[in-house]
């Protein structure tokens, strides 16, 4: 199975999109196809072993579109001065071709040789042309609308291109019967209806095209932010070297002032870096030998030398990148249902304007008025404000949630957050720091605390758990050299085993003890450390329990702000962990949250997860990636706190790029600001084809309201451009309102 991400050209509307959607997912070999429109790429997923890539771009061309190739984030899409000389040539143009066609309505000077009344046949023939100029500048609408007719997916270019070959074939038919001498066909010209159609609709495109790019934004940042170049150690001497010549391994060197080029661990110096792009915090963070680095942070005021270790496609911007990308090609719910409607919308239109041509003409109306309202009709008609209502706006709201740090796997994330009631934490390392420290101990071994001590820790640095950083923080205080442990095993929810000098040690919970069938004589001195906050840890060897380590972490800051925002905002607040009652019940107690869920097992977390959903309750899992992992991928939406550099975990549908629960907060917000805001559009979109159609067609002509194929155009460029400010809207969200 292979998944990538092409480049299309030719998509206009929503019913492009979802008519390439469509047409790719029937093909024999594809997964699974979805079409971005907003950002003219489709994420694809499929069996090598059936079709390829050139396959796949076939399928696309023989839809009506054309695959440009792979995406590359890296190319920076520029701005073609040509499109501007072409827009600003043909608005002028089609404003000579107004004065010349509509002038005399409104008393201006007309040049005698085109006078329509003593020179029909000049003027005829001057229309013609200037149109065949705007119908050439059109021929790619006009190409697409008779492809997309072709292949059974009718789309907005498949409206106007009806309209306004309608327009001009019987405009030609009524120029023909001029030059045979019919001069009252000079009325029954409309020329300039098919040019200027032509010339709205491009308009619209180039408006839009201004407006998308700016969705754009927020990948291409993350893009631009790592150098071009770097400088590595090569034989005690420095080089200057492309990234791409940087190999892991490498050692790379930071002055002050650069940026990091790939992802890596300090080996030598110190320095703050300010890493704002993945955590969305401005304040600089301090660094030194043997932390992890990552590219595209600034260096402010060190020397450092790191070790490469993630580059190319591994690096965290190029996989943060990749579930931008991603997540912009995955379609919410809500997007779904405006795909639909557009795919039903389009014929429906068609019928519609062929019902009411047929209408007109059986009451006595001549062909060219028939014919007027038929492409009045279909242009005024054209879904462009209710494709872009959903995806633009989506993609706006991933563009902040990105810069924020918050880093979303799928769209329909963005509609699901605001449903939440309930979000269940972890406790350690997402309502603490996870830092924890030896805080007692009680030692009932004949050793000393010290050798003790060197024992446990030289295995517990061997286990990934939270509980591991104190006896690794001690060892390293007390300056203990670690011992050679052998047989490691880690008994996920009990505690870890192995092997020292021959010595078969036991480390863990109460749970571990009697998983073991060891008695423990020591359930009181248990109590005791309970009390004060701390987690057990119980250190055996084979039937004798030879000491207890109380183990005590830190409340984050922001922990009781969150929990205070989130009950404020009627979101039921539970911490699930596998620590003892009266420690989560004390921190439980500390942070405000009244339900706590404590002795459970990682496997035995998705079981509340699923209790909880079976109650009707909409879930959120917030942990750390790892232990949670079936907790995360079973809970409505999972929220992995505690990824640092490592941001492709599977199992959690949103990362947090730094360690702050209020970016909780601010995707709920966010998600209820970006479904109010896709309501507003769809709620525009509807309204003005609700309106406008019904007037196209004529039934508010006795109250004097009418409308002709040129306001129709212009109109619907307008019904779109306003749809794209009001999804750029969500570009300003204040998040501190949500704190």
């Amino acid at each position: 199975m292979k998944k990538i991400v092409l480049k299309i050209e030719g998509m206009t509307c929503s019913a492009c999109s979802n008519g390439l959607e469509k047409y790719l997912n029937k093909q024999e070999g594809i997964i699974s196809a979805s079409v971005n429109l907003v950002m003219a790429n489709a994420l694809i997923e499929y069996d090598e072993a059936i079709i390829n890539r050139k396959q796949i771009d076939n399928f696309i061309k023989k839809a009506g579109f054309k695959s440009l190739g792979l995406y590359d984030e890296k190319v920076e899409e520029k701005k073609i001065k040509s499109k501007n000389t072409n827009f600003i040539l043909f608005g002028v143009l089609a404003i000579i071709l107004l004065y010349i066609s509509m002038g005399h309505m409104i008393g201006f000077p007309i040049f005698d040789f085109l006078n329509m009344h003593t020179h029909p046949m000049n003027y005829a023939s001057i229309l013609f042309l200037l149109t065949i100029i705007f119908m050439v500048y059109g021929f790619d609408i006009l190409k697409s609308g008779y492809k997309n007719l072709i292949h059974k997916t009718p789309n907005m270019d498949t409206l106007v291109a009806i309209g306004v070959l309608s327009s001009f074939l019987y405009s030609v038919y009524s120029l023909a019967m001029i030059a045979k001498g019919n001069h009252s066909y000079v009325h029954e010209l409309y020329f300039e209806s098919a040019a200027i159609v032509l010339f709205f609709i491009k308009l619209g495109r180039y408006l839009d095209g201004i407006s998308t790019d700016k969705t754009k934004e927020a990948i291409q940042k993350l893009v631009q932010i790592t150098p071009n170049k770097a400088i590595i150690k090569v034989n005690a001497e420095e080089k200057e070297v492309t990234i791409d010549q940087i190999k892991k391994g490498d050692i790379v060197i930071s002055h002050a002032g650069d940026r990091i080029a790939v992802d890596g661990e300090i080996i030598r110096g110190k320095a703050h870096l300010e890493e704002s792009f993945i955590t969305g915090e401005s304040k600089p963070v301090n660094k030194t030998i043997g932390e992890k680095i990552v590219a595209g942070s600034m260096n402010y005021d060190g020397y450092l030398e790191y070790k490469a270790e993630k580059i190319g496609k591994d690096s965290t911007i190029s996989q943060i990148v990749k579930l931008v990308v991603e997540a912009t090609n995955t379609k919410a719910p809500i997007a779904k249902i405006a795909d639909k409607v557009s795919g039903y919308f389009v014929p429906t239109v068609i019928l519609i304007a062929i019902l009411t041509f047929i209408i007109y003409l059986i009451f006595g109306s001549s062909l060219g008025t028939a014919i007027y309202t038929f492409v009045t009709i279909l242009v005024v008609a054209c879904p462009c404000a209710l494709g872009l209502a959903t995806p633009l706006a989506i993609v706006v709201s991933e563009g902040v949630c990105a810069n924020h740090g918050i880093l979303i796997k799928k769209s329909e994330i963005l509609e699901n957050a605001q449903k939440i009631d309930t979000i269940v934490f972890d406790k350690t390392g997402t309502l603490t720091y996870g830092t924890l420290k030896i805080a007692e101990i009680m030692n009932h071994s004949r050793m000393q605390v010290k050798e003790l001590l060197q024992l446990a820790g030289s295995l517990e640095i061997k286990s990934a758990h939270p509980i591991s950083k104190a006896f690794k923080e001690y060892l390293k205080e007390n300056k203990i050299e670690t011992l050679e442990a052998k047989d490691f095993n880690n008994m996920s929810g009990y505690g870890i085993t192995g092997t020292i000098n021959g010595r078969k040690l036991i480390l863990g919970n109460y749970k571990i003890l009697e998983k073991f069938g060891i008695k423990n004589p020591y359930q009181k001195e248990e109590q005791k450390l309970s009390k004060k906050g701390n987690s057990i840890v119980y250190i055996a060897e084979k039937d004798n329990i030879l000491a207890l380590i109380g183990v005590n972490d830190v409340v984050r800051e922001e922990s009781k702000k969150v929990i205070q925002q989130l009950t404020k905002n009627h979101i039921e607040s539970i911490m699930l962990t596998g620590d003892n009652v009266k420690t989560a019940d004390r921190i439980a107690e500390e942070l405000g949250i009244t339900k706590v869920i404590a002795d459970v097992l990682p496997t035995q977390k998705v079981n509340q997860i699923k209790e909880l959903k079976k109650q009707g309750k909409k879930v959120m899992m917030c942990g750390d990636g790892i232990n949670d992992s079936p907790a995360l991928a079973g809970s409505d939406i999972g929220v992995s706190v505690n990824s640092g550099t490592d941001i492709a975990i599977d199992s959690s549908d949103v990362i947090l790029m730094k360690n702050d629960l209020t970016k909780i907060v601010d995707l709920i917000y966010i998600s209820k600001k970006t479904i109010r805001n896709i309501k507003q559009n769809l709620f525009w979109a509807f309204f003005y084809n609700s309106l406008m159609i019904p007037i196209a067609i004529g039934l508010f002509k006795p109250l004097g309201i009418a409308i002709n194929p040129m306001i129709a155009g212009l109109a619907m460029a307008m019904s779109s451009l306003t749809v794209i400010l009001n999804a750029l809207r969500l570009k300003s969200i204040k998040l501190e309102r949500s704190k």
